[in-house]
């Protein structure tokens, strides 16, 4: 009967060494994951960040223009109680830090916007928008918005208050 074991490839001390030889030592696992970690460290900091600032410059443009047309909808709603109007006014030196929303009848701010660091916005200052939707005289007509290598020019027209924007 022990005869009829050592026949059974399953308890064949030969059979077993070479499935042993199949498998992975816990050392070259941790050599492995060792060098993974690596070449992971050495990767990361060469990752292109300037793509992700671009994405971000190109979102401060869209909730810019969002946020004059918005204005330009509170001066033309609210104009039979407010003949000021309401503006977007640019806050800090340029490159500007922000944004806030006025009503310029009471001289109270709506909302307060900040940009990210990262991206200039620079060349307007003030957009005063009229009980018509116009922008009233002495307002700016162009703001100018950059992140690496990419930017914008979002232009106002007096007359008509219309907000368009380009990428240069």
């Amino acid at each position: 009967m022990v005869a009829g074991w050592r026949n059974c490839p399953f308890f064949n001390g030969a059979e077993m060494k070479k499935n042993n030889s199949r498998a992975y030592t816990l050392t070259e696992l941790v050599i492995v994951v060792m060098f993974i970690g690596i070449m992971a460290a050495i990767a990361i900091p060469r990752i292109n960040f300037a793509v992700i600032r671009r994405s971000k410059s190109g979102t401060t443009v869209q909730k810019v223009v969002a946020n004059l047309r918005r204005v330009r909808t509170l001066a033309i709603s609210d104009a039979a109680a407010n003949t000021d109007g309401y503006s977007l006014k640019m806050t800090g030196g340029a490159p500007y830090s922000g944004y806030t929303i006025v009503n310029e009848d009471t001289s109270t701010e709506v909302d307060t916007y900040s940009f990210d660091p990262a991206i200039a916005v620079t060349n307007g200052d003030t957009f005063n928008f009229g009980p018509l939707g116009s922008l009233v005289g002495g307002s700016d007509t162009q703001i100018d918005i950059a992140a690496d290598g990419r930017s914008y020019t979002i232009t106002i027209t007096t007359a008509t208050g219309m907000v368009k924007w380009v990428q240069n």
